[in-house]
């Protein structure tokens, strides 16, 4: 099931590569010099130092919209997170779901 999300709504990350993410964030401390390789590393394909860092400053960005309220969660506008390409998106909400 979770091979269905889509990951364009991720920045081009599937559901399992972001689960690995989390999980080296947890057990890789800030204060590692090697941080971003190690977490690339443990998220293992084709993902580098640089792709984790962005990934990373995302996730941050994502969570000050949230915590200052100002994160709209209809997908599209202009509070969506910059990695979001609404050209790029299915819906799957029906019409009414939309609304």
């Amino acid at each position: 099931m979770m091979d269905e999300f889509p990951n364009v709504l991720c920045g081009g990350w599937s559901w399992e590569e972001n689960k690995l993410f989390e999980l080296a964030l947890a057990v890789i401390g800030e204060e590692d010099p090697n941080r971003w390789g190690l977490v690339a590393a443990m998220v293992g394909g084709n993902k580098n130092a640089e792709d984790v860092q962005r990934h990373y400053e995302a996730l941050l960005q994502d969570v000050d919209s949230i915590e200052s309220g100002h994160l709209d969660h209809r997908l599209g506008d202009a509070a969506a997170p910059p990695y979001y390409d609404s050209t790029q998106s299915t819906s799957y909400l029906t019409d009414e779901a939309q609304r």
